[in-house]
């Protein structure tokens, strides 16, 4: 039996996927990510879901000076981080570790939805952030904590 976690607005999340696998049901695999991006978007307005369309998503220095401005796809009742790719390989560590660090910036979320639809079977994965999502990222890089 698989092992199922429980998490932070799990109903959300439950319903999140259940669109994206409609989408992918619909149209397949073997479109550009912009294609199930739009779709899944018309799905949410469908849904009457509350969500931001690529939001901008601000990396900062700890003195606060903008680096860069990031826009996941989709972030769902100001909580949930959607990302989605069109790749006909499997999602890696590094595709993970993007949508981790979007948890280090605001809007703070409490859970992702990373989505895969170049593959003949949808590939999705929960993903919840770290306690300390600088400490994670150093960790995961080789660079030493403080």
């Amino acid at each position: 039996m698989p092992l199922v976690i429980d998490g932070p607005c799990q109903d959300l999340t439950y319903k999140i996927i259940g669109l994206a696998m409609q989408v992918h049901n619909e149209l397949g695999p073997g479109h550009r990510e912009a294609d199930y991006h739009d779709a899944l978007a018309i799905k949410f307005k469908h849904a009457d879901f509350d969500f931001e369309d690529e939001p901008d998503v601000l990396i900062a220095l700890d003195s606060g000076e903008i680096v860069k401005i990031r826009r996941p796809d989709f972030v769902v009742a100001q909580s949930i981080i959607v990302e989605l790719k069109g790749r006909q390989h499997q999602m890696t560590k590094d595709d993970q570790a993007q949508v981790i660090g979007y948890f280090a910036a605001p809007p703070e979320c409490h859970v992702a939805l990373f989505f895969n639809f170049g593959r003949s079977r949808l590939e999705y994965h929960r993903l919840f952030p770290p306690k300390n999502v600088k400490v994670y990222q150093r960790q995961k890089w080789g660079k030493p904590t403080e």
